[in-house]
């Protein structure tokens, strides 16, 4: 499910009107199933399927219909790819949603081979792992990324007011007095927008300007964020192999001699021989001691 999972994290937000029901949400299909995403600015739902819950549910549906689950997957992309893009698709389809407990009820009507086609999308709350990772995580790369670009473009501010201060020594004036501008001063800059700008800037509302304005800086944090992941995984994957294969042959080697040891009838002594003979300077050591201790005995 990797694919769905990480196919699921590169889609941009959509945002929907059903009804009273103001969502937000994204969605991606394969042949192995789908994942969907929804929140409403309050909550967060989810819902990842493989195959063999599209056939469940599609029998459970569309008594009907009969059809493998790549064709259901299909449909259900034609379907929801209209939506999500806000184009219009007169008479295809019919959405809506209900809530209940805890669980969003997407449903879904249209048609299929001529015959009435049903689709429930069972949302159950995202867990804190999913939010972080579709929402808290790129929101805050976005907020580092804009940071970044007006840090650059202060800088480059400052750079053209020495520009035109270089001008203006050596001469240079302005042909029309309305394009004469005051040095760039970052910091009253700063305060001006705070008190000025603010207010309507951060005004979320019902989540619509985040979709309409920032998806594509959006997905680049998230693609920033899945190879940075697949950096991460491919240098700590040889790490855990050799760890594991050095631990492999310790436990062997620790388990050699235990082996020998507790069992009498498969004399040791026999086997030792070939490795002791293998090192030159033990065995004249071990023969020098059997001989002292023979010495020892006889007198």
């Amino acid at each position: 499910m990797e694919e769905l999972e990480q196919g699921l994290l590169m889609q941009p937000w959509a945002w929907l009107q059903l009804a009273e029901n103001s969502l937000l949400a994204k969605a991606y299909i394969s042949k192995q199933g789908y994942a969907l995403l929804v929140s409403d600015l309050q909550q967060v739902w989810h819902e990842q399927v493989d195959t063999s819950v599209i056939s469940q549910r599609a029998k459970e549906l569309n008594k009907r219909l009969t059809a493998p689950p790549a064709a259901f997957l299909c449909h259900l992309d034609d379907l929801l790819c209209p939506l999500l893009k806000d184009t219009a698709c007169p008479g295809k389809a019919t959405f809506s949603c209900d809530r209940v407990a805890e669980v969003l009820i997407l449903r879904v009507r249209s048609e299929l081979s001529g015959l009435p086609f049903y689709w429930n999308f069972h949302c159950i709350l995202a867990s804190p792992s999913l939010v972080s990772q579709h929402l808290i995580r790129p929101l805050m790369g976005m907020s580092l990324a804009l940071q970044c670009q007006v840090r650059d473009l202060a800088t480059l501010l400052r750079m053209k007011d020495l520009e035109i201060q270089d001008y203006q020594e050596s001469g240079a004036t302005l042909s029309r007095d309305r394009l004469k501008t005051e040095p760039f001063e970052e910091n009253s800059f700063l305060e001006q927008f705070m008190v000025e700008k603010l207010p309507e800037a951060c005004s979320v509302g019902d989540g619509k300007p985040f979709v309409t304005n920032l998806q594509s800086l959006y997905m680049a944090v998230t693609r920033q964020e899945i190879q940075v992941g697949q950096k991460l995984r491919g240098t700590e994957d040889p790490q855990t192999s050799s760890s594991a294969s050095s631990q492999g042959t310790d436990s062997q080697l620790l388990n050699q001699p235990e082996e020998p040891a507790s069992s009498a009838p498969s004399l040791p002594v026999p086997e030792k021989e070939p490795t002791v003979t293998s090192g030159p300077m033990q065995r004249p050591q071990l023969l020098k001691v059997k001989r002292k201790k023979l010495r020892g005995l006889f007198s």
